[in-house]
């Protein structure tokens, strides 16, 4: 072969190659397309060479039956001759009708299809070689028969059917030929029938071997790895990965795989930092509710400073920590609690980390080395309190979330911190008004007897140095006496005063003091409280409880009574009313009867203490007699809660 043509052939080859592939490599459905288009060829090719053939075969059957009657008519004609012969003759007319039998059989429609259909063919052939010995050899003798005398005449029936049977012979081979043919045609389409089953069974052999090659294969690989997939498995692919549709679907499926592989891991990474933020936020949740819950209990403790930075050493691994207070009596700062080393800078006005504190928001950093000082102010509205140093690694700064941290901390320190501070300054002012009142109560009272029974000695004493004057030194020693047997009285009760307790609730507390003077003056007192919705802070009810106590007193003391009344009910105008009454003697008989003012120094203690409610006092005569006392103050909290009688 020439080179040129070698390598036209190779081209050939590789373009149909290349065709093949990007018709069918890349393309099941047109596979299967082409498979099923040669399967209905094969089966409509078949059907269409069955129909042809069967059209050629149909008339055989006929055409070997009508030829067969020849043969038979043939015989027949021979035995008309031969049975006129021994009858003595006759007018041969079954002769006649059997020749014109044989004619119109030799000319039936069948043999003439068959004809047709053979052209010139052996069947052609021999019906010609038929047709040309009738007509030339048998028939003439057969019409020389009819023509002839009735006698008999042997030579020429014997040379009759001899003629007879060489036609015969004749006739057979053509019903032979015929035979053949119809069986030719029958195997042909049996071969056809055959031809078209064996195509059909290797296309099919070779589609089922394909769908299972590029079809199912490729599936199971799919489905695989999308079960895989489903089980978690996010680095599953598929290796069928070709140019067909199915390869196609494969290179999706592993773009999808990659896409969702890369999403979980992207929201496993997420879950990662939401549950390490959520674990911080835990810790420092339980980290604030720890350290205000020691706050709360001992706000300047040293041992709660101690917990609260050895907890947040550990959720912001820092390298040390420290907690100093300020001074407020000029003496060095208070170092509580510290992991660091040892603060040189603290003296009697504060260190200067403290004091350049004051105007800074947040913290400040302060670079030492390999260490990183973060000093933090502790104060509130009111002040600076201290400072909150943190050792952080060398150059590093806090995160956001350990800054909102910080800040929250602080900012609870320093409001533990000046609420410490507060309650500190308000019992000192608690502890001075209690001095105060204690004072005043003392000079009110004590002092005044003692200042009263001071003159009473001095008129004793000029008595005794004159004999003339002792009737007056008797007076005055009973008015010393009286005096010493008041101010004695006035000194328990303050003691009884300072001692009160206040334990239980208000109702039971005046419950208690009415019957306590009940029992100790022998008398009934009714009591009657209604508080409703009115609230006493503990120094009003102090108060309440003295003035009740020192009215009831009076009225053991002064008043000669048979009964008495106490009643606690709120007013229409929100003022709450408490009214102590009796049947004695009423106020101005009492006034006649003292010899002197002791009975006024318990109503001046009342109108004081009325004084410190912001209260109206009123003292008058009952119309039915004896004496009414009453006090209204609106029970609203007061500016200093602490304080007491």
């Amino acid at each position: 072969m020439p080179e040129s043509l070698w390598y036209i052939f190779v081209a050939w080859e590789k373009g149909m190659q290349r065709i093949w592939n990007d018709l069918f490599e890349r393309s099941i459905m047109l596979w299967l397309a082409v498979a099923l288009s040669a399967v209905a060829a094969i089966g409509i090719g078949g059907m269409a060479l069955s129909v042809i053939v069967a059209e050629r075969v149909q008339g055989s059957g006929s055409a070997i039956n009508v030829a067969g009657s020849l043969r038979r008519l043939s015989h027949r004609m021979g035995s008309i001759v031969l049975s006129d012969a021994e009858n003595g003759g006759g007018e041969h007319e079954r002769l006649r009708e059997a020749v014109v039998s044989f004619e119109s059989t030799l000319n039936h429609d069948a043999l003439a299809t068959m004809l047709e259909r053979q052209g010139d063919g052996a069947f052609a052939a021999s019906y010609r070689r038929v047709r040309e010995s009738w007509s030339a050899r048998l028939k003439p003798l057969l019409v020389e028969e009819l023509q002839a005398p009735p006698a008999p005449a042997l030579a020429r029936h014997n040379r009759l059917l001899s003629r007879i049977d060489e036609f015969v012979e004749q006739l057979n081979i053509m019903v032979a030929q015929l035979e053949a043919d119809t069986e030719q045609r029958i195997r042909q389409l049996r071969a056809i029938l055959w031809g078209a089953l064996l195509l059909t069974v290797v296309v099919l052999l070779s589609a089922l071997q394909a769908i299972y090659r590029r079809v199912l294969i490729p599936l199971e690989a799919l489905l695989g790895s999308a079960s895989r997939i489903a089980q978690g498995d996010f680095d599953a692919r598929t290796s069928h990965v070709t140019g067909d549709e199915l390869g196609r679907l494969g290179q999706a499926f592993n773009t999808m795989a990659e896409a969702v592989s890369r999403s979980h891991r992207e929201l496993e990474g997420r879950v990662e930092e939401k549950t390490a933020e959520l674990t911080r936020s835990n810790r420092s949740l339980a980290l604030l509710y720890n350290a205000i819950a020691l706050l709360h209990h001992a706000p300047i403790a040293p041992e709660t400073y101690r917990a609260m930075l050895c907890d947040l050493e550990s959720l912001l691994e820092l390298k040390g920590s420290l907690v100093c207070l300020q001074s407020r009596q000029g003496e060095p700062a208070s170092l509580l609690a510290s992991s660091l080393p040892a603060c040189t800078e603290r003296g009697a006005q504060g260190c200067g980390a403290c004091l350049g504190l004051v105007g800074v928001e947040g913290g400040r950093y302060q670079d030492q080395g390999d260490t990183t000082l973060l000093s933090l102010p502790l104060r509130d509205k009111d002040g600076l309190y201290g400072v909150m140093r943190l050792g952080l690694p060398g150059g590093a700064r806090l995160e956001s979330w350990q800054d909102d941290l910080l800040k929250a901390l602080i900012r609870h320190v320093g409001i533990a911190l000046g609420m410490s501070h507060k309650a500190e300054q308000e019992r000192l002012l608690a502890l001075q008004e209690e001095r105060s009142i204690i004072a005043r109560e003392l000079h009110d009272s004590i002092a005044q007897s003692l200042s009263y029974m001071k003159i009473q000695a001095s008129l004793l004493q000029q008595a005794l140095s004159d004999p003339a004057r002792y009737g007056e030194a008797e007076s005055a020693l009973r008015d010393l006496r009286e005096g010493i047997t008041a101010a004695y009285r006035q000194l328990r009760e303050l003691l009884v005063t300072f001692r009160l307790k206040m334990q239980g609730s208000f109702p039971a507390l005046l419950a208690a003091a009415v019957e306590e003077y009940a029992a100790r003056g022998g008398l009934p007192i009714h009591l009657k409280t209604s508080l409703d919705a009115c609230h006493l802070t503990p120094n009003q009810e102090i108060h309440i409880l003295q003035i009740v106590r020192e009215a009831l007193s009076n009225v053991l003391r002064h008043a000669h009574a048979s009964a008495a009344w106490v009643e606690v009910r709120p007013q229409a105008g929100g003022e709450l009313q408490v009214s102590i009454e009796d049947d004695g003697i009423g106020i101005g008989r009492m006034d006649e009867t003292q010899g002197d003012d002791t009975f006024h120094y318990g109503f001046a203690i009342m109108r004081e203490r009325t004084r410190g409610l912001r209260g109206r006092f009123d003292v008058r005569e009952r119309p039915q007699g004896g004496t009414l006392l009453t006090l209204r103050f609106f029970p609203a909290p007061e500016t200093n809660p602490h304080s007491s009688t």
